[in-house]
């Protein structure tokens, strides 16, 4: 039988992951014969035993290979997959059982080389996950400026959930060494070759970040340091939009110093914005604290994001220094 699908996902040191995400492919529906690539990248915990146990419910391929980054780890699987569709999959994410249905139905009458879904939160994740995938994902946040069918720039698929034809692989050679910023430098390589990109609304996965709240601040710190370098390999994909969480940022720190001066208006609005952030959540999530912990998320994205792009724009744009030299955790060699 014919494969159409390869889900090609990379792994380094997260076997527990591994374990949720194979028992959620146990469950998947599907008329149409898939695999399942695991690479691990250099991990010093492996996954080969997790792998094994799934090896006879699933059909399951297997590499091992030294750390150079998830990146390289998909290209790497991408190169030794049978498909005609690769869909890149974070190790973190749950799949729920009707994805391939709902891949299926959109390409039956959508003819696009690179697809992408969104992410939701399941029942189980905690409180902190759920307040961080509300942040990540709404439109009220950079949710709105992010890999999403209502976003207010270009979609951009992101390698948690992205689908992509083998021969617009083979055309742009697939993804770069920068990271994190290799899904949108991608999906914008492939826009460049005329490919047409698709968002699938009902192929969501569900992204189980194992994240602290010191590093979900590191992550969109380094999210923000990436786009001003994206938008100088890219000129046509910079956007004033990215500048917000910046000026958000900025503002508020000064809205609150003018309050001292007896100045309280501009504070009243950020205020009011915070308690939209507070409602949409709460009746969202269906709980008050959830919408408590939206606020310390919104905040900690705006200000992560936003001093991130701040000092990578003054490096890149302003004083015109290679990336690498600058920021070299966002590279591998």
């Amino acid at each position: 039988m014919n494969i159409k699908y390869s889900f090609i996902i990379p792994v380094y040191n997260r076997p527990q992951e591994i374990e949720e995400l194979l028992k959620s492919f146990t469950s998947m529906q599907a008329d149409v014969a898939y695999e399942i690539i695991i690479v691990e990248d250099g991990s010093t915990i492996s996954s080969e035993e997790v792998v094994k146990k799934y090896s006879l419910k699933l059909p399951l391929v297997y590499f091992k290979k030294e750390n150079s980054g998830p990146g390289d780890s998909r290209n790497y699987g991408m190169q030794r997959a049978n498909g005609s569709y690769f869909i890149i999959l974070d190790s973190d994410v749950v799949m729920p059982s009707h994805y391939l249905v709902a891949v299926e139905k959109f390409l039956a009458t959508n003819k696009v080389d690179c697809f992408g879904g969104p992410d939701a939160a399941d029942q189980s994740f905690s409180n902190i996950q759920k307040a961080i995938n509300f942040t990540m994902t709404s439109v009220l946040t950079t949710g709105g400026i992010r890999g999403k069918e209502n976003a207010v720039k270009d979609y951009e698929p992101r390698s948690f959930n992205m689908g992509i034809s083998k021969k617009a692989f083979l055309k742009v050679g697939g993804f770069g060494k920068i990271h994190p910023g290799e899904d949108p430098d991608l999906s914008i390589r492939i826009k460049n070759e005329a490919y047409q990109i698709g968002f699938i609304k009902d192929a969501y996965v569900y992204h189980k970040r194992r994240i602290s709240w010191q590093k979900f601040y590191i992550q969109v710190n380094k999210f923000g340091k990436v786009r001003p370098i994206l938008n100088s390999w890219h000129p046509q994909t910079a956007s004033l939009v990215f500048w917000f969480p910046t000026v958000f940022s900025i503002g508020f720190i000064i809205s609150i110093l003018l309050l001292f001066l007896g100045f309280s208006y501009f504070l009243y609005l950020y205020l009011l914005y915070l308690l939209l952030i507070f409602v949409t959540s709460s009746i969202e999530n269906k709980s008050l604290l959830i919408g408590v912990l939206s606020l310390r998320a919104t905040l900690t994205q705006f200000f992560g994001y936003g001093f991130g792009f701040l000092k990578s724009s003054y490096y890149i744009r302003l004083r015109s220094k290679k990336p690498e030299k600058i920021f070299p955790e966002l590279f591998f060699n």
